[in-house]
């Protein structure tokens, strides 16, 4: 088996785009909630989201490259060029063959979609863009990807709602640990902050309404949590195995060493009240890490601020790790970027990989308030130091998706 490591990290994020910018904003416990400037929230009861700000596309891509991409594509590229250059990966050098595309996106371009509809019933089916179903195809986030970059090995797109980015990193593992790529571009990319994606999740109560203190709206394990933040933007991580990476002196954030993915097979957006499936995923990659379980220092939870992923997730810590759960730093950076989505594990694997590389864990914002059955170490307002052995970063998803990476310091 093929030892597995993180070479490369490129942050398209609400708080700061760019891996520095984006984990010193971390560090300094900034919030990117504000209000919606992307549509018009008159008659929406949420009008708070975690948008990118100052994002040119052409910064990344030509004019005409972008405008035939949906959003969510255009994050991707750009989190993708990012990575590449932070990696100090020069493509033309490598057996490019061998470099895989694996992207994760939980709705793919809604924004198309709904621009293109809208288009539809008041213009007639002939006004429809030829370029609608590429542009809306969720799988279009590995696919520019890899034509942006000529890479010509596996490329494919995993949606399991917001674990799609941990599913998709955990593949990306498994395919370079069994030896069939040697470097693959992997993540999540989401841009879902749209009219009817805003309605919906609103209709579900599953959002917070807190329009009044966008900044602190957002308040993971806290006992005043009231609901997610939608966010938007993109983490892409470069995987490579270990010699591969050696051998072109690469510089190496972390490695990683186990996966776990299971289903609640419970409800279609509650988890399973005992946690199992959540417990399970984190069982799985600590086997395969063939890992101590004492020596977990921190855990980026899923954390999104809403009642019973909050408190199930906690649960879930507690079951496996029983009292060794007390010692373990906890946090959500969805306290400061809300929820990306199908992104969101892309994004907090690059956190947990510079947590480790760093001996820094980002702390859980807005925590003020503690929850009788919300009782660990939540890292609550500041960043700690530590220096971490182990470290999992969790993702759990509508359908009953779970998803746990185990990473290692190197």
């Amino acid at each position: 088996m093929k030892r597995v490591v993180i070479t490369g990290l490129g942050a398209i994020t609400p708080i700061g785009i760019g891996k520095d910018n984006f984990w010193d904003a971390l560090l300094e416990g900034k919030s990117g909630i504000g209000y919606i400037t992307r549509f018009n929230t008159e008659d929406h009861d949420v009008k708070i989201a975690a948008e990118v700000k100052d994002f040119d596309p052409h910064d990344f891509l030509d004019k005409k490259e972008a405008k035939r991409m949906d959003r969510m594509s255009q994050f991707s590229v750009a989190a993708t060029r990012l990575a590449l250059e932070d990696g100090e990966i020069n493509l033309d050098k490598l057996n490019r063959d061998r470099i895989g595309t694996i992207i994760g996106s939980g709705i793919g371009g809604i924004g198309t979609l709904e621009s293109e509809v809208i288009k539809y019933t008041e213009k007639g089916p002939s006004r429809v863009s030829p370029l609608f179903i590429p542009m809306m195809i969720s799988n279009m986030a590995a696919g520019q990807v890899s034509m942006n970059f000529g890479l010509k090995g596996a490329s494919m797109t995993i949606t399991t709602a917001c674990a799609s980015a941990t599913h998709a990193i955990g593949e990306a593992f498994r395919m370079i640990k069994y030896g069939n790529m040697d470097m693959i571009v992997t993540g999540g990319t989401e841009a879902g902050i749209t009219t009817v994606s805003i309605a919906g999740f609103c209709s579900m109560k599953a959002l917070s309404t807190n329009n009044d203190n966008p900044s602190k709206a957002c308040r993971p394990f806290d006992k005043n949590r009231d609901g997610f933040i939608m966010a938007e933007g993109a983490g892409i991580v470069i995987l490579e195995e270990l010699e591969h990476a050696i051998n072109r002196g690469a510089k190496i954030y972390a490695e990683i060493i186990g996966y776990g993915a299971t289903s609640d097979a419970f409800h279609i957006t509650q988890p399973d009240p005992e946690a199992r499936g959540a417990t399970n995923a984190m069982r799985l990659a600590l086997e395969e890490g063939n890992a101590n379980y004492e020596d977990v220092g921190y855990i980026n939870a899923h954390g999104t601020s809403t009642y019973f992923n909050d408190k199930l997730e906690t649960l879930a810590v507690k079951t496996l790790f029983k009292e060794h759960a007390y010692n373990i730093n906890i946090s959500s950076t969805k306290s400061m970027t809300g929820h990306l989505l199908g992104a969101a594990g892309g994004v907090e694997a690059i956190a947990t990989a510079l947590a480790i590389k760093e001996g820094k864990i980002p702390p859980t914002i807005n925590y003020e308030n503690p929850d009788e059955e919300c009782d660990l170490n939540y890292t609550p307002n500041k960043f700690v130091e530590r220096d971490i052995k182990l470290a999992i970063s969790n993702s759990l998803g509508f359908g009953g998706h779970n998803g746990s990476i185990l990473l290692k310091k190197y």
